[in-house]
């Protein structure tokens, strides 16, 4: 093992940039050069890199996004572009790659990874907390806090109006983050993809809350619900309370990440170097049951992480 080859793929996540900080830095120290592969497969298919050493990751450990910058890559999904990654990797003799992202970077690389001789090492990175084999991903407590601290500030002004308030946070397909979210400010009603909506039972909360005397509430939806603008008029008819929707958007991907996250980011940065250095590859690296591990990459990728539902019975619970 001599090179290592680093790529941030798919959306950003704050703690992206301490996660390779920690891997150069970790490289270095046992004698491997590091490569860092730019906007994602893309570097890797147009051969866009730049060395990276311990003096050029300083600095970053705070920042968000990723310095190696990202990009979608409709290429790198076709035999061609995959063909072309594959012999980048040859050209430039890169050993290990480690690739940062979620669910949809582990994908590229589980395909890379049947055309290419390089070991690959996933480090997960997303704030959607969606991979499976690792109990929480880079970013995912960055987002979570974004998130409550702009709900708590809206919560402000729902007591203050007499209103519910509709906060729709990310989760195209998973409900993560709405879960946690929702527990953590008190919403009365959390909204994720994974459960059915039913608009009787949410009218019903509201209408028994106003009852009990609560004239203002916070729904937390994630977006992969569905209209929640048509949700927030159909609310409105049904229980007349003035509701107001709030979409707090990509704020939730950016910003300095949390101690959690780069705590994360360098244990995980850790692992995936000492298994390169074993010659261990097809592996992401994760926290599990407070431990650092890894499993099979093609197990996380054909196998969909669970949402504990435990968490909305317990808001539901504690908003009473």
């Amino acid at each position: 093992m001599k090179n290592i080859g680093i790529v941030t793929s798919g959306g950003d996540a704050p703690g992206m940039n301490a996660a390779i900080r920690a891997v150069t830095r970790i490289a270095h120290s046992m004698d491997f050069r590091v490569h860092g592969f730019e906007r994602g497969w893309e570097g890797l298919i147009t051969n866009t890199f730049r060395p990276l050493t311990p003096r050029s990751v300083g600095g970053i450990i705070q920042l968000g996004g990723t310095i190696l910058l990202t990009s979608r890559c409709p290429e790198f999904e076709t035999k061609e572009g995959v063909r072309k990654a594959s012999e980048t990797l040859a050209t430039n003799k890169i050993d290990g790659l480690v690739v940062i992202g979620g669910n949809g970077s582990f994908k590229g690389a589980l395909e890379l990874s049947k055309h290419a001789d390089t070991l690959i090492i996933g480090i997960p990175a997303s704030i959607d907390n969606d991979v499976f084999g690792t109990d929480e991903t880079i970013g995912f407590d960055t987002a979570v806090n974004t998130a409550v601290t702009e709900t708590d500030k809206i919560r402000d002004t729902a007591l203050s109006h007499e209103r519910v308030f509709i906060v729709e946070v990310m989760g195209r397909t998973r409900g993560f983050l709405a879960s946690v979210v929702g527990l953590t400010v008190g919403a009365e009603t959390i909204l994720v993809p994974e459960v059915k909506i039913d608009e009787e039972k949410i009218f019903a909360t509201i209408i028994e809350n106003i009852a009990k005397g609560k004239k203002s509430g916070i729904i937390v939806a994630a977006e992969g619900i569905g209209d929640t603008r048509k949700l927030a008029r159909d609310i409105e008819q049904k229980t007349g309370t003035e509701v107001r929707l709030s979409i707090l958007g990509y704020a939730q991907r950016g910003g300095s990440p949390t101690a959690r996250s780069r705590l994360l980011a360098g244990l995980f940065a850790n692992k995936a170097v000492e298994l390169l250095s074993r010659e261990e590859g097809n592996r992401i690296v994760g926290l599990q049951n407070g431990k650092i591990a890894s499993i099979d990459l093609e197990k996380s990728c054909k196998t969909e992480k669970p949402l504990d539902l435990e968490l909305l019975r317990l808001a539901t619970v504690l908003s009473t």
